[in-house]
């Protein structure tokens, strides 16, 4: 399996993947990297109780290891505050079981959906960072609560900068 291979490309046990344990070896890997792991960005509750596989592709991982170095991480820095990540890389089988659109960057590992003690200026500070390829606001229907999807373009192609509001108006 996909688990394996990571395991013995890292040169550590299945239990620290699955535990969210990062090795030296992993955070070589993931070097760039100062706030966020690749437990917080691969964990799922969703693939967790239903038993579905969430394990990801290298390339996944290297989607999310630039998902971090280049929004995350600096955004992270400029917030000051710790910012916490409600979904990141999602499979087939968890993005349909959480209702995600078919070609949801979650599944390309190039996108994460996140909330901090302070949304507004999350959003502002994004922004300000200029290379995500979607800020999309969204919450679940009834709610006032809201979080920020935000991801980066794939490798290659230049960020969209696009900004969607997926909120009802009251």
């Amino acid at each position: 399996s996909v688990l394996v291979e990571l395991a013995e490309y890292y040169d550590i046990e299945i239990r620290e993947l699955l535990d969210g344990e990062r090795s030296r070896i992993m955070n070589k890997e993931m070097k760039e990297t100062k706030y966020f792991t690749l437990y917080e960005l691969l964990h799922s509750e969703t693939a967790r109780s239903k038993g579905l596989d969430n394990t990801p592709s290298f390339d996944v991982v290297d989607n999310l290891n630039r998902l971090v170095t280049t929004i995350l991480d600096p955004v992270r820095a400029v917030m000051g505050v710790p910012i916490k990540v409600n979904s990141g890389y999602r499979s087939q089988a968890v993005n349909k079981a959480v209702g995600g659109v078919k070609d949801s960057q979650h599944i390309q590992g190039l996108a994460a959906d996140i909330v901090c003690s302070d949304m507004k200026r999350l959003i502002t500070v994004i922004k300000n960072n200029g290379k995500y390829d979607q800020l999309i606001l969204e919450h679940c229907k009834g709610s006032t609560n809201y979080w920020v999807h935000v991801s980066i373009a794939p490798k290659g192609n230049k960020p969209r900068n696009q900004v969607i509001s997926n909120l009802e108006k009251k």
